[in-house]
């Protein structure tokens, strides 16, 4: 399994402002053909509200895995708290953000590459290594650090590419703090 270095280029309370970065990122990126989604649910309302977005989830169990699951066919109402995972098309994302309610999520956009910038010493970067991940209630991308804020993470091949990692976060008003995550794809 390889792994892409993510590295947190904004933080911000202001939901809006985060999602107004994404879509930056997004067209810098040219192209995204899917979205991973990733929560922690524990509201029944909040479930109802993202399964009318996601109809189809995987889920299971946060407390018993073994206990209630999507595979099993059990009701992810009465199993609550539970993770849910899903890919989708990019025109869910939003949608999804604003089911969500205070619940910790990940939004991982798998991008077609970043592209080389000349002018910045940067070399086009293929999909292999270019996600963009959106966190939501959460400071990390597994839910670990739930928060009242949502950070912005650029997926790059390693840490060391802090140039590429720069650019980007100067082209959304952020800034790279040396906070990076291991992400495995």
């Amino acid at each position: 399994m390889s792994n892409s270095t993510a590295a947190a280029v904004l933080t911000t309370t202001d939901l809006p402002e985060a999602i107004r970065a994404v879509r930056v990122l997004l067209d810098i990126s040219g192209g995204c053909p899917e979205v991973d989604y990733d929560a922690r649910i524990t509201s029944p309302d909040v479930l109802t509200r993202v399964l009318h977005v996601l109809p189809d989830p995987d889920w299971w169990s946060t407390t018993d895995p073994e206990r209630g699951s999507a595979k099993a066919g059990d009701d992810p109402a009465g199993c609550l708290p539970i993770h849910l995972s899903h890919w989708g098309p990019p025109d869910s994302a939003e949608p999804f953000i604003a089911a969500l309610g205070p619940e910790p999520a990940a939004l991982r956009w798998d991008l077609d590459g970043w592209p080389e910038v000349p002018e910045a010493g940067l070399e086009l970067i293929t999909e292999k290594y270019a996600y963009l991940t959106l966190t939501v209630n959460s400071r990390d991308l597994y839910q670990d650090e739930p928060s009242e804020d949502h950070t912005v993470h650029v997926h790059v091949r390693s840490e060391i590419e802090t140039d590429r990692i720069g650019w980007l976060a100067d082209r959304i008003g952020g800034r790279f703090t040396g906070r990076t995550e291991s992400a495995p794809f």
